[in-house]
């Protein structure tokens, strides 16, 4: 009662097992026992006060006295969280910009409109005043926002282009976001950019912004993205397990260790002039060294099978 947590935050700390009870996570219908040794980790919100500013440089894509569009690396975190308290987006925000309205009125998320995972790259809309943050997000809730992102996956989507309904969502004690049918609604278009043999550079346009969608939605079709931790990407899901290929495989892992997704397309209104705007980021240096790394090893592969059938035409040649 002295922290003023409430219900919902305890019951979400027990969701994401943030609850032990002797060492061990419990579920919500565990019933206490006497000399049950309980810990607890459950995330206070951050105040204004503590938002210390940090000179982080930013990649600014675009700016006016309304908003701007900022290109934000891998493995930045956006706003604090219970195990990022510094080093964020936000904390560069505030350093060069004051008074950024309040997303949600949370001090944590000033001038935020949307978020992209840690682990991806790409754009982002900042609003600089409060009608901008209305007029912004009122766009992404109508799914007016044109956004674009890459992603390489295992495998090659059958017929090159598709659509992905599916709802996702949450579910309780579990750390992934799954496909349910009680989720919230959820739409992807995909359409393959370049076909790598047992990968694939895909386009996805989101007409839907759900947390880890285009995650979710890749894997639920069979096609996790490369390396994802997270939704079964980080093991070989296409081609042979012969040692070279395990070994290529460690090697690509290493060159990007999480999924390879950028944000790298968005488009919407000015919430001033209502002026169309769009911008486009390149993909990430690591991104881009990972698609030749496929390139050559497909065409090192398409070598030694010319040599093979060259070989097999020889040798047939011989029983003639």
């Amino acid at each position: 009662d002295c922290l003023n947590i409430s219900r919902h935050k305890v019951q979400l700390a027990i969701a994401n097992e943030w609850v032990s009870v002797n060492s061990q996570s419990i579920k919500s219908n565990y019933k206490v026992q006497p000399k049950d040794a309980i810990i607890a980790h459950i995330p206070i919100a951050t105040e204004a006060a503590t938002l210390m500013p940090e000179a982080i440089p930013l990649d600014i894509v675009y700016e006016d006295d309304h908003l701007l569009v900022v290109h934000k690396p891998a493995q930045m975190v956006v706003h604090p969280d219970t195990t990022h308290q510094t080093g964020t987006l936000v904390h560069a925000l505030v350093h060069r910009y004051k008074n950024l309205p309040l997303k949600d009125d949370m001090p944590t998320r000033p001038g935020l409109v949307h978020r992209i995972d840690k682990d991806t790259s790409g754009l982002l809309v900042v609003a600089k005043t409060a009608e901008s943050l209305a007029h912004l997000s009122r766009q992404f809730y109508n799914h007016t926002v044109k956004r674009i992102y890459y992603a390489l996956v295992w495998g090659t989507p059958e017929n090159g282009s598709g659509t992905i309904d599916l709802n996702i969502g949450k579910r309780p004690y579990h750390q992934k976001i799954v496909a349910c049918p009680d989720g919230k609604k959820a739409i992807t278009h995909y359409q393959v950019i370049k076909p790598l043999h047992q990968v694939a550079l895909v386009a996805c346009r989101l007409e839907t912004g759900r947390t880890h969608q285009i995650r979710v939605h890749m894997q639920q079709i069979g096609h996790p993205l490369f390396g994802d931790p997270k939704y079964g990407g980080d093991v070989i899901v296409k081609g042979q397990r012969y040692a070279s290929y395990k070994a290529f495989i460690r090697n690509c892992f290493k060159l990007m260790p999480y999924q390879p997704l950028h944000a790298a397309v968005l488009g919407f209104n000015h919430p001033v002039t209502g002026a169309p705007l769009s911008f486009e980021a390149p993909l990430p240096e690591n991104f881009v060294k990972l698609i030749e790394k496929w390139e050559k090893y497909n065409t090192a592969r398409m070598d030694h099978v010319a040599q093979d059938k060259a070989f097999d035409q020889t040798s047939l040649s011989l029983f003639q």
